[in-house]
């Protein structure tokens, strides 16, 4: 019996051993696992700085290091661990990123079997697809603080840095009354962008004007879909803004002689009208280009701050039809129900008259509050329409929002906020139901309550593009 029992406990010693031995393993296993996984997000987030495909490389070994040695203790369950030099690859707008590691567990009691360690190994690979995005900055009137300001600059800047200046292709623009491309994406198919050049540009920006959204984004969808002629497989619209649209340009017919009908015109309201002093609304008829900011805020002889110089809503949002077909929209109650139009039998806004500096009749207001309802939520149905048409097309779009008034104010005549709007146009779930589209790409929607909070809302929207370029 003795010698029985002397010869199942060599057996018995031996299947213990291998269950805790094997146990041990497999907890640096999943210790390994876990540093390599850390570090190859580290890397890819790396990759991104630098301004040679040089730099670029070594911040991502320098970062994928540093996170593995941060994420796995030294010793750890008496282990040795090593993480071989990383694999960084740039080919053309695709970085794939190798990592390998190991580590040698000493053993216990299978060491009665002669055996000493146990080598453990782990492999990982991240590969980050090329990614084109149309960078769009809000620059109206309703954030010329200094403290806003600064921060929409701050932040802007600093979101410009998680990409790429050599695979990545970026272009900014900013927009008020009018939309202004401050940096194209390149003409020649390149990859890469100058990321100095669109450093300076947000530096310089002057902010003022109403809130003429949907020419902003035709302009980013435009860039993505026409100035690049080889679209990457990532494609991507960044909108930042304060509030809800209140402005549109389009084909209006004149109420006067001094305005030529059909000229494009940029039709602007900034509130609503008041029996109890001056009119606050204002109607800018601007006719000829658009594209420049600079051209739509000089005033023309079709311009009186106080009368109806617009005869009738038209019928098209038509201003890029000449260069852009697939942008003319209906401007009809029909259209995403942000709000509906009030339309008269013959289609023509109230006429109002001349209000000057007196005090508007109550028929004036009643006049003057249909045509701003009318143009508000004219100009939200277009926003959302054209961001629909980008996510029609596989574009991700992505919308900070920042401010009290977009959890305050309702849109004219809709009873939505200014949030719900930049819901829709990201396309989130927990955006209004009636424009959520589980079949087109959801994008992200961040909410910054006060200019400390703009820079991690960009930073929040950086992360999400970068998890899906992975």
């Amino acid at each position: 019996m003795s010698i029985l029992v002397a010869v199942s406990l060599i057996a018995l010693l031996g299947v213990a051993g291998l269950a805790i031995d094997a146990g041990l393993g497999y907890m640096v296993k999943a210790r390994l696992d876990s540093a390599v996984d850390g570090a190859l997000v580290a890397a890819g987030q790396a990759v991104t700085r630098g301004s040679t495909q040089a730099e670029q490389i070594t911040n991502a070994t320098t970062a994928a290091n540093a996170f593995f040695d941060a994420n796995y203790p030294q010793g750890f369950l008496g282990s040795t661990a090593t993480l071989s030099a990383p694999s960084v690859n740039i080919n053309k707008g695709t970085v794939t990123i190798d990592l390998a590691a190991q580590a040698s567990v000493p053993l216990t009691l299978m060491q009665m079997q002669g055996f000493k360690l146990l080598n453990v190994a782990t492999t990982g690979e991240a590969i980050r697809r090329d990614l084109d995005l149309s960078f769009v900055v809000d620059v109206t009137g309703s954030m010329s603080d200094t403290k806003t300001q600064a921060a929409v600059r701050s932040g802007s800047t600093a979101f410009l840095n998680n990409f790429n200046t050599s695979t990545d292709r970026v272009a900014l623009m900013h927009f008020a009354a009018g939309t202004v491309v401050d940096v194209p994406f390149k003409s020649d198919q390149s990859r890469g962008f100058d990321r100095t050049t669109m450093t300076n540009k947000i530096t310089n920006y002057s902010f003022g004007g109403n809130t003429a959204s949907v020419d902003a984004i035709w302009n980013a969808k435009y860039q993505l879909d026409h100035v690049i002629t080889q679209p990457s497989s990532l494609r991507v619209i960044v909108f930042f803004s304060d509030g809800a649209p209140n402005s549109f340009a389009a084909s209006f017919a004149a109420a006067n002689t001094t305005c030529a009908a059909g000229k494009y015109t940029i039709m602007t309201s900034d509130g609503p009208p008041s029996t109890t002093g001056k009119d606050t609304n204002s109607w800018s008829g601007n006719p000829g280009a658009f594209d420049s900011m600079t051209a739509q805020n000089q005033q023309s002889s079709c311009y009186d701050k106080y009368a109806d110089n617009v005869k009738s809503l038209p019928a098209t949002y038509d201003v890029h039809a000449a260069s852009d077909a697939s942008a003319t929209l209906p401007i009809t109650s029909a259209s995403p129900a942000a709000g509906t139009l009030t339309r008269p039998v013959d289609g023509q806004m109230p006429i109002i008259g001349t209000v000057n500096n007196g005090k508007p009749t109550p028929a004036q207001v009643t006049a003057m509050t249909t045509k701003f309802n009318n143009v508000n939520n004219a100009a939200r149905n277009l926003m959302e329409m054209m961001a629909a048409k980008a996510r029609a097309e596989g574009i991700f779009v992505f919308a900070l929002g920042y401010g009290p008034s977009l959890l305050t104010k309702t849109g004219a005549g809709s009873g939505e906020l200014g949030q719900d709007i930049l819901k829709c146009i990201a396309n989130v779930a927990d955006g209004p139901s009636r424009c959520y589209d589980a079949k087109q790409p959801v994008g992200v929607y961040c909410y910054a309550a006060t200019p400390d909070d703009i820079k991690p809302c960009y930073a929040q929207l950086a992360s999400a593009i970068l998890r899906i370029a992975k």
